[in-house]
């Protein structure tokens, strides 16, 4: 029996992917151990057999135990127990939500609706390391992938506009607690004219007294035009891994350059992007269409109406589904070649728990086979 090892299983991730394997029962024949950095020794989630207690996620010799370990723990976690482990002779599987190895030349970042054919290529080369991708590259590649593996792409803008919780719960509450803030504020002095309203809710946002300690300023009725750290050239770390990763899942040589802006804005979950895409040749637009739809079997082409558009392709819409909806499509005045695109997906599952959950299922049925 697989004995698979879970680490950082109750963060926002982790619990994701927990409620993803209880419903899909992917649990019914492993050994499931769950390790803990802070809690060694409580009560292990009811799947746990061994023993039905939580196990210390810094024993290395115990982590080597499990033939998998599966880590939300986060990138600084696997730094401190991924080289130690492997330098202590250990052979088992890794599959990591963080991005710690996603660019190492010894891993595989993991989307298996678009690169099944990359991730079984490196079982057979006994590859061992499989890392969960950005979650915004990984929702655009579910979208678009029918384009990029038609070699239809010459290059492709994304503008994105990213949830809080794409940031971790704790900007998730603090966005909650904003909202509350500026909801409390309009409430105290209730007014039917618009801008006394507008202007109490900036004299509110700009307020010393508005909860910033996690985003640094406000979110709730604004917008936040940098994520993650600076980059060489005037990108942000967030926007370089659209290039460096579509690449590597697509595993394109050469690379098809990918770049725009990445953008924090006020809602909770599910990543939204607006693309343009310049195609390689002109190609009809029920043919873009079609090829969009045979992507994998999670995207949905949407009417480029206003009807369809604002009733299915929002993240209230989205949020808590495996449906990843692209709309809008339609030719730029740019040129015929020119496509312009918008796509909403939740990054909870497709660009997060659901990866590491089908990663884990493909690794059982290689094992078996």
């Amino acid at each position: 029996m697989l004995r698979v090892g879970f680490i950082g299983w109750r963060g926002m991730v982790g619990s994701v992917l927990m409620q993803r394997m209880r419903e899909e029962k992917d649990f019914a024949g492993l050994d499931p151990v769950f390790f803990s950095t802070s809690n060694v020794g409580g009560a292990a989630p009811k799947e746990c057999a061994d023993g039905g207690l939580l196990k210390d996620g810094a024993d290395l010799r115990e982590l080597a135990r499990c033939d998998v370990l599966i880590s939300c723990q986060g990138g600084e976690y696997t730094g401190e127990v991924y080289g130690p482990l492997r330098k202590g002779k250990w052979t088992g599987y890794w599959i990591d939500a963080a991005s710690a190895l996603r660019m190492s030349e010894d891993a595989v970042i993991i989307l298996d609706p678009v690169n099944a054919e990359v991730i079984r290529s490196a079982l057979a080369k006994n590859v061992r390391a499989y890392i969960g991708g950005n979650c915004t590259v990984s929702l655009m590649l579910m979208a678009v992938s029918g384009l990029f593996r038609a070699g239809l792409v010459e290059w492709m803008t994304t503008m994105t506009y990213q949830a809080a919780s794409g940031a971790g719960a704790a900007k998730m509450l603090e966005l909650v607690k904003q909202i509350g803030f500026l909801t409390d504020a309009t409430r105290k002095t209730p007014s039917e004219n618009a801008l006394e309203v507008d202007r109490a809710m900036i004299l509110e946002q700009r307020s010393p007294r508005l909860p910033v300690k996690e985003f640094g300023v406000p979110l709730a009725g604004s917008l936040i035009p940098w994520i993650a750290e600076e980059m060489p050239e005037g990108q942000t770390k967030e926007e370089w891994k659209g290039m460096a990763e579509t690449n590597k899942i697509m595993g394109i040589d050469p690379p098809v350059p990918v770049d725009g802006i990445c953008v924090r804005v006020g809602t909770m979950r599910c990543h939204s992007q607006g693309l343009c895409i310049k195609l390689k040749k002109d190609v009809p637009l029920a043919d873009i269409e079609q090829i969009l739809a045979g992507g994998n079997a999670w995207v949905r082409v949407i009417p480029n109406n206003k009807e369809s558009t604002t009733r299915c392709l929002t993240p209230t819409a989205v949020s808590g589904t495996l449906s990843v909806p692209i709309g809008r499509i339609h030719k730029l005045k740019m040129g015929p070649k020119f496509v312009g695109a918008f796509t909403v997906g939740d990054q909870l599952l497709w660009g997060a728990a659901e990866p590491l959950r089908r990663m884990l299922g493909i690794l059982r049925s290689h094992l078996n086979a």
